[in-house]
């Protein structure tokens, strides 16, 4: 009896560290920018094309998706902001989006830390126009970025497949603005 127990623990030993871990296939990544002094961040899983068709494929048209993979994809600001005369208070949000053939909408969300695939629209803080513009060359893996738009302006950026969308926003100056949510 003894023996077999060793056996069982060597074997699994041997089995754990003689197989290759598998890459993971949307690792997460994040990107930040500092504006004013104040940081704004996003942290998502960046799935890849691997050949397939993303835009009204893997992402379908006219349900709202995760903007990643795995886990939400976390939006946070030290500062206030301002996306089309929407007033976002400083804190922590999940961004989804509504692909769509034609216009995108960007969604942020009050909820934190669920799966992407948990979404509550009840807890919309606002649905948000994107600009959508076609790519000559694909980008293979998800790409969300921040460009810097004048001293106070910044414009949020997803880039996958043959499609880049944007949404521009101010960081505003305190913190004593009223929020507005736009759904």
């Amino acid at each position: 009896m003894l023996l077999t127990f060793f056996a069982s623990i060597l074997l699994s030993s041997i089995s754990h560290t003689s197989f290759p871990q598998q890459p993971i296939l949307s690792p997460r990544d994040s990107t930040e920018i500092i504006i004013k002094g104040k940081k704004i961040s996003v942290n998502y899983g960046r799935p890849s094309m691997r050949g397939r068709t993303i835009m009204g494929g893997l992402v379908p048209y006219n349900k709202v998706w995760r903007t990643g993979a795995n886990e939400a994809t976390a939006f946070e600001t030290e500062t206030d902001l301002e996306f089309d005369g929407v007033v976002l208070p400083r804190g922590s949000y999940t961004l989804y989006t509504l692909p769509s053939a034609g216009p995108w909408k960007l969604i942020i969300n009050k909820q934190t830390g669920q799966w992407g695939t948990v979404y509550n629209p009840e807890l919309d803080f606002a649905r948000l126009p994107m600009k959508k513009e076609p790519l000559k060359n694909p980008v293979e893996t998800l790409t969300i970025s921040f460009r810097r738009n004048g001293t106070d302006g910044v414009v949020l950026v997803l880039e996958w497949e043959y499609t880049i969308l944007s949404i521009p926003f101010k960081v505003l100056n305190n913190n004593t603005h009223q929020s507005k949510s736009k759904l």
